[in-house]
């Protein structure tokens, strides 16, 4: 009798092992086995504080086929659960669920990356971020000042505060995120170069510094003509002369603005109207990038005045107003001397 219950036993204990054995190879098999994509690549978001279960709830609802009681268990058990990080990711052919929740873990996030082009204003920017497929849209409805207010800064206005550069991100990051990484890296390059300024410049601050930076890059179309338009500007400014310079009666003019600015234009008044005012502009106009701050603090040193495009991108520079109306003459209007 006690050997047949052993028998018993035994067999029972080794089928037992049997199964738990197949269980852990199927486990292992579903595990390691690629999952079916609707694509061959898949981006996908996990947002913060998301729970297992609702991740692979939001991989199957972005066109991955995955089971869910089988994952929210290898993670469980793995403890990976504990480790994965929200962003932004990429399923690619041939991924297995393991391979997917161990990328998490790590934080293996896909990148992306937008492009703010220096010389953009505010509306370009938040344009470009809007349109931007990877980037989450946070800021409808919310004006620049709020938005200043949230980033620490002061004042109503946030053109000139992003700074023009390529940013690399993973899906999902928000435009708040965007704009909070392009105003750091604004504050601490200007005021690197703030610090590094020549003396006795007629600007007050870096913020001033920042709105003449923002018309040296809106003037220049040739790069070699930089630190010389920003040396004219300069001059203007140390004899209270006006700065009268387009791009301010552009920005003034808003949507108004047609791609023509006519006698009529420069002659009406606004904030940022450098031929009805006298000194910088209330603001901004756009977003100068170092080049541009850099000739602002470094302008060539000269006594021009005056200067007219001569259309390639280049200018030509007068020091009194009878040759500068020659200038204008010849390369604006066609007429030859």
């Amino acid at each position: 009798m006690k050997k047949r219950i052993f028998i018993f036993l035994s067999c029972g204990l080794l089928a037992l092992l049997l199964l738990v054995a197949a269980g852990v190879g199927a486990a292992w098999y579903w595990a390691t086995k690629p999952v079916s994509m609707s694509a061959e690549k898949i981006d996908f978001v996990i947002e913060p504080g998301s729970s297992v279960r609702t991740i692979v709830r939001e991989l199957n609802a972005a066109g991955l086929s995955v089971w869910e009681p089988g994952f929210v268990w290898m993670a469980r058990l793995s403890e990976q659960d504990k480790l994965i990080k929200a962003g932004g990711y990429e399923a690619s052919r041939g991924d297995s669920p393991w391979r997917l929740l161990t990328r998490m873990a790590r934080g293996d996030m896909s990148q992306r990356q937008v492009t703010l082009v220096e010389g953009w204003n505010m509306r370009q920017i938040r344009q470009a971020l809007r349109a931007h497929p990877d980037v989450r849209q946070t800021l409808d409805g919310v004006s620049d000042k709020e938005i200043v207010a949230r980033l620490g800064g002061t004042g109503d206005s946030l053109e000139g505060l992003i700074f023009p550069d390529t940013y690399v991100f993973s899906p999902g990051t928000s435009d708040f995120d965007l704009l909070r990484r392009g105003y750091k890296e604004s504050q601490s390059i200007l005021a690197e170069i703030w610090a590094e300024r020549d003396p006795d410049l007629p600007l007050a601050d870096p913020y001033q510094l920042l709105i003449l930076a923002s018309i040296v890059e809106k003037e220049t179309g040739h790069t070699q003509d930089r630190d010389r338009v920003a040396g004219v500007f300069i001059n203007r400014l140390r004899i209270g002369m006006p700065l009268q310079t387009d791009p301010t009666v552009i920005y003034g003019m808003g949507e108004a603005y047609d791609g023509r600015i006519r006698k009529r234009d420069l002659q009406t008044d606004t904030p940022w109207n450098t031929y009805t005012r006298n000194g910088l502009p209330p603001t901004p106009i756009a977003s100068p990038g170092r080049a541009a701050l850099r000739a602002t603090v470094h302008p060539e040193a000269h006594k021009f005045l005056y200067f007219v495009s001569r259309g390639n991108g280049t200018s030509e520079f007068a020091t009194n107003l009878a040759d500068h109306n020659r200038n204008v003459s010849r390369f604006i209007l066609g007429r030859t001397p």
